[in-house]
């Protein structure tokens, strides 16, 4: 019986539920450690990303505007972008600049009372006419670029010097003129002056690979089959989407230095535009070589096609013997091939 008033001593059950409290509750120190934890983590992560991305070629080439360097209309697409984003650079550093020194000059203090001030006239007209300043630069950059991004150039003394075509053109009104058709899911590239159906038969082609010679100005009538697609090489130009029933049409100019290597040099794209469920596997190349070389190429093309020609008429013409041999004498059979209007006429009576 002694033994139960010191089992209900409500001074060590107060001592044993105030350890179990602590225990579950965290001090302000753990709470404090676990905050900075959780921040080098953070940051450790996204260092860990930026230091991927930087690494990575494809997302390291050309981080902060488009690919260029293959065609001179690509080069100025480039040149906007840049010089769009160092005048937003300007202004962002500026009003972040003007933020932060704000905050901290007049940071207000406990219990004081803000003070009520009407706007500056002054300062509101000077952002104003700022922002229009900064509009017109690059309205005025954009059109002096525009021209030469629309409008293709003369080919080099070194190019190929080719017949004219109907399409936005130099102004010596030639171009190396190519037909590009977009199927699901591959590109088709007919070398023909005129891209209409039916008016390209017999011409020189091929697929997924467009061979062009340097320092050729290049143009391209772009349309789709089926559904819609987009063309992009990024090195050589903007993208231009295909239509079906529409003609898009862009250029590209590859300078020579681009041929010096062994079997020329191949620029990447794809097509930009999801046109299905294998709309991945619908990359795009172009191989610039030298005119030579380019020239040889387009001659064992139109060999080759012929030779393929003349392979697929003699297999037709020994498939239409073959189907002749085997109608039967007199009225076609069950399931068999129709006899012909001289064995139908041979089996009446005199």
């Amino acid at each position: 019986m002694n033994r139960i008033p010191a089992a209900l001593d409500t001074s060590r059950l107060r001592n044993l539920m105030t350890s179990r409290r602590a225990l579950k509750t965290p001090s302000a120190g753990d709470t404090v450690m676990a905050s900075r934890m959780s921040r080098r983590l953070l940051l450790t992560l996204l260092v860990v990303v930026a230091g991927a991305l930087l690494l990575a070629p494809m997302a390291s080439a050309d981080l902060l505007s488009p690919e260029s360097g293959g065609s001179k209309n690509a080069d100025d697409i480039d040149w906007l972008y840049k010089a769009t984003f160092a005048i937003a650079l300007i202004v962002f550093i500026g009003v972040e600049g003007v933020l932060i020194y704000s905050v901290v000059k007049f940071k207000a203090r406990k219990g004081a009372v803000a003070a009520q001030i009407r706007g500056n006239t002054r300062l509101e007209i000077g952002w104003t006419v700022g922002a229009a300043v900064i509009l017109v630069v690059l309205a005025t950059l954009t059109f002096v670029k525009l021209d030469g991004i629309r409008n293709p150039p003369d080919s080099s003394p070194d190019g190929l010097q080719l017949a004219d075509t109907s399409r936005r053109l130099p102004p010596n009104g030639k171009s190396l003129n190519i037909c590009v058709n977009g199927q699901q899911y591959i590109w088709r590239y007919t070398y023909a002056a005129d891209c209409k159906a039916g008016k390209n038969l017999g011409a020189p082609f091929s697929y997924e690979e467009m061979v062009v010679p340097v320092n050729t100005t290049v143009t391209l009538d772009i349309e789709a089959q089926d559904v819609a697609h987009s063309w992009w090489i990024p090195k050589l130009g903007g993208k231009f989407d295909a239509i079906p029933g529409y003609t898009n049409h862009t250029w590209f100019k590859i300078p020579g230095k681009f041929a010096t290597k062994p079997g020329g040099t191949v620029f990447f794209g794809q097509c930009a535009e999801l046109c299905g469920r294998n709309h991945a596997n619908m990359t795009a190349r172009v191989r610039a070589v030298s005119v030579d070389e380019y020239q040889a190429w387009l001659e064992q093309r139109k060999t080759d096609i012929k030779a393929a020609e003349v392979a697929a008429a003699q297999q037709r013409k020994q498939l239409e013997g073959s189907t002749a041999n085997s109608n039967p004498a007199g009225p076609a059979a069950p399931g068999q091939n129709p006899a012909r209007p001289t064995d139908a006429s041979s089996t009446q009576n005199p």
